[in-house]
């Protein structure tokens, strides 16, 4: 099933700590730790996530700490998917082991706002506001 989405935009070396800080980490709780997503992720996300986007990123995405929570607070936030030229490692794995979608692809031509049909099955994106198709990379085996 394709998801649908926009794309808020954010830059390189976006670390966990960027995402969840560690003082919210100290519960189990994590409806509530979502809550506090960090306020640079937040600000962006407030004033244009809805349900159901992307996070786009560039490279080493989730790097710093192996925080598990980190995308946990993405996940539960209902980010569809995270989108990156590259990850860290630990956070792709743990984002793998949660269920979020991690996706390698070349992000540099996905503009702040596009609309994005993601096809994992598939493995490419689609940005439907410039007509451009990105391969995805197959998860490593």
């Amino acid at each position: 099933m394709p998801y649908l989405g926009k794309s808020p935009r954010f830059w390189d070396n976006i670390n966990t700590d960027y995402i969840i800080a560690g003082k919210y980490t100290k519960t189990l709780d994590y409806k509530s730790m979502a809550k506090h997503l960090s306020r640079i992720l937040m600000q962006i996300f407030q004033e244009n996530y809805k349900l159901g986007d992307f996070i786009v990123a560039g490279r080493n995405f989730g790097c710093g700490s192996s925080r598990e929570q980190a995308p946990i607070v993405i996940k539960i936030s209902e980010v569809k998917a995270v989108l990156a030229k590259s990850f860290s490692r630990i956070f792709f794995r743990n984002a793998i082991n949660l269920g979020l979608p991690v996706l390698v692809c070349d992000t540099g031509k996905i503009q702040y706002g596009d609309l994005l049909k993601v096809e994992i099955e598939q493995q490419h994106v689609i940005n439907l506001s410039q007509n451009i198709v990105c391969a995805v990379k197959p998860l490593p085996r």
